[in-house]
């Protein structure tokens, strides 16, 4: 079998989907570019993870490099590439868009282009439930509406969708996009609620809960994201002819490209969400209730049916279930020997 690329090998989710493929007997390639915007020995252990299995190949790059993506695949003749890097996180983007043009838009057109000038691969994307924005109709489907963003983040992910159809139709290149819903998990970003809110319970530090706790959000655990992404992967998207464009789905296309929803398919409120850490943590929050945040929505729920269809799966793990091995992995993390 050929090798797998990955990009933002050193992410959250593109450990977890690294560790998943070499499971499977894969030669990964890894790219990552160790981007400061949050801790960077939380990457450097996850890549730790990575280089100590035979099967995997670490790069350290930039997916802007067209010299360095064009010799990654030249050299190893990719037949899936999974682009996870990217510019994260909503609120950040409303201070520093540049970011996010930089990463999300141009290093993904980088990334099209080395697909497109070296055979083709099947390229799986992430895009997030962010980019339903305004829409109001639970739960979300892959045949809604989703042209009303409401962060610059979600924006570009709406982009990158739109850029790939684009180049399906163009170059006949094979892309699925994948819609994930509020990740989280062992080894997750500092910067996402469950890592915030640990560690500020641990060290009894005040909690922020916006729109006074009462947003709902679809937790979905990242082993159940890398299941689906790996499943994703080998379901090669065709064009379907009995595409209409009068009546579009923008799920599809007579082009080889498909968007799927990825998501545990419940809303939590966030207040339960909270209340569940804090019973497995042994500790009570100091919790501030907050107004809604620019660029947040009230509530996210995903209709999985799609990509159940598809290829056989859907994320399935309980919050009580997702969340106990989080604590397990975080207060080991939490209590490791600090540089």
């Amino acid at each position: 079998m050929s090798a797998v690329l990955v990009t933002g090998a050193a992410g959250f989710i593109g450990m977890h989907v690294c560790e998943r493929l070499l499971a499977a007997g894969r030669v990964v390639v890894g790219l990552d570019n160790f981007d400061p915007y949050y801790d960077v020995a939380l990457k450097r252990a996850r890549w730790a993870r990575l280089v100590a299995h035979a099967g995997f190949v670490g790069v350290e790059g930039d997916i802007c490099d067209a010299a360095l993506l064009a010799r990654l695949f030249a050299a190893h003749r990719f037949d899936r590439v999974v682009h996870l890097a990217a510019q994260a996180g909503v609120r950040w983007s409303i201070d520093h868009p540049h970011d996010y043009v930089q990463a999300n838009l141009s290093g993904f057109v980088h990334v099209l282009e080395a697909c497109r000038h070296h055979g083709r691969p099947h390229l799986v994307f992430a895009s997030t439930s962010s980019v339903y924005g305004l829409n109001a109709t639970l739960p979300y489907a892959e045949t809604h509406g989703a042209d009303h963003p409401v962060s610059l983040y979600a924006a570009t992910k709406k982009a990158n969708e739109a850029i790939a159809h684009s180049y399906a139709h163009l170059y006949a290149l094979p892309v699925t996009g994948l819609r994930f819903f509020t990740v989280y998990g062992p080894w997750g970003r500092p910067d996402m609620s469950p890592m915030l809110f640990a560690s500020a319970i641990l060290d009894g530090r005040p909690i922020d809960l916006f729109n006074e706790g009462r947003m709902r959000r679809d937790f979905t655990y990242v082993d159940d994201i890398a299941e689906g992404v790996v499943r994703v992967a080998d379901h090669v998207p065709a064009g379907d002819p009995a595409f209409d464009g009068r009546v579009p789905d923008p799920s599809g296309s007579r082009a080889p490209y498909r968007i799927f929803n990825i998501g545990n398919a419940q809303a939590v409120e966030l207040g339960t969400f909270v209340a569940t850490l804090e019973r497995l943590l042994g500790r009570t929050a100091d919790k501030r209730l907050r107004p809604m945040q620019p660029g947040d929505v009230l509530e996210t729920a995903a209709d999985t049916r799609a990509l159940e269809a598809a290829v056989g799966f859907a994320p399935r793990t309980s919050l009580d279930t997702g969340l106990a091995r989080f604590v397990d992995w975080y207060r080991g993390w939490h209590a490791r020997p600090r540089a």
